[in-house]
């Protein structure tokens, strides 16, 4: 089993090791330490993003369970078609249907698959480690929250933005 994960600094594709111990109720403290949580998943691939525009476009198509081409060619790299036998884990239905649809590739989503996800996202930095540089997934991370949040912000003409725009330019 593979795991699809979506950070700040790019895609990361996770090996699990062991996939019989994600169904336990006691998952979380596989990821207590950096160590245990090496011993349920390694880092098979990592695909940084080149600019923050292509991080702004991948989260955005993230956020809209639509399969962007970054994702796409990064997927069809690194787990091909479905003939390697190998299931994807993924964080969002949606997206696992039309990997599913569009690549071939057979997904799986369920409750421990989420607990999983928030297993590796408390020991990211440790696991993901030298592919991504010390302390720049905590930068990546708020430069792509500002980015973003430009992005979604919309002014409508119809309720008082306008004014707080306009008071915000006479600061």
């Amino acid at each position: 089993m593979l795991l699809l994960f979506e950070t700040s600094a790019g895609y990361a594709l996770f090996k699990v090791l062991k996939p019989d111990k994600i169904s336990s109720p006691t998952l979380w403290e596989s990821f207590q330490t950096a160590e245990k949580a090496q011993s349920i998943v390694k880092l098979k691939s990592f695909a940084p993003y080149g600019s923050t525009t292509e991080a702004v476009v991948a989260a955005t198509s993230i956020i809209e369970s639509t399969l962007d081409k970054g994702l796409k060619k990064f997927l069809k790299k690194h787990i091909g078609t479905k003939e390697s036998g190998e299931e994807l884990a993924v964080a969002d239905i949606k997206l696992g249907g039309l990997i599913k649809e569009k690549l071939d590739i057979q997904c799986v989503y369920n409750d421990s698959v989420m607990e999983l996800i928030r297993g590796v996202r408390t020991q990211m930095d440790s696991l993901i480690g030298s592919d991504a540089e010390d302390g720049g997934l905590k930068s990546m991370q708020l430069g792509l929250s500002h980015s973003l949040s430009r992005y979604k912000l919309k002014f409508s003409a119809d309720k008082v933005d306008i004014m707080i725009v306009q008071a915000i330019g006479l600061l």
